[in-house]
């Protein structure tokens, strides 16, 4: 059964790895259309204009400008390596609101006080291979799955618990 909850888990990662590399494209493409559109011809006409009151000897104060500033590649890509970031950030502040929303939910419909024998982890597993493919695929879904799995093949609590830390422990 672990072997299913892992190619699950495979089967998620490249997604990821497709979001986050068609979020670095998109932030390539939104920044490079700004900088070439606003930002370097602004840039350029200001710099043109100090340059042509400096040849024709006007004293003048040279003022900054944020396009001046703004119109270098180091600039561009640290505003690509942002937005980047922040699409990354959003992933998996989505990812964590789901988590959050499983804890509070009832996985397993245990009530408090109760047992559980060796012989009811079946029972308990099905409830969890119910669960949608993207949702056994969060945390508390892959842990449970393998404290009941080493408590049904062991039947010792401890060895239950020492999977379950080693699944939380491996988690990205």
């Amino acid at each position: 059964m672990a072997s299913v909850s892992d190619s699950s888990l495979r089967s998620q990662l490249p997604f990821e790895l497709v979001y986050q590399v068609v979020a670095l494209i998109i932030s390539v493409i939104l920044v490079h259309l700004v900088y070439i559109t606003v930002i370097r011809p602004n840039a350029d006409a200001i710099l043109q204009e100090q340059a042509e009151r400096a040849a024709a000897g006007e004293e003048f104060v040279q003022e900054r400008s944020l396009y001046v500033v703004l119109k270098d590649y180091e600039q561009e890509s640290c505003f690509v390596l942002m937005l980047w970031a922040m699409a990354i950030m959003g992933y998996k502040g989505r990812a964590a609101l789901r988590e959050r929303q499983l804890l509070s939910g009832d996985v397993v419909r245990v009530s408090e006080g109760m047992s559980i024998l060796p012989e009811d982890t079946r029972e308990y597993t099905r409830g969890i291979q119910a669960l949608p493919p993207e949702t056994q695929n969060y945390l508390l879904p892959r842990s449970l799955m393998a404290a009941l799995q080493r408590f049904a093949s062991t039947r010792n609590v401890q060895d239950a618990s020492e999977a379950v830390k080693s699944v939380c422990e491996g988690e990205p």
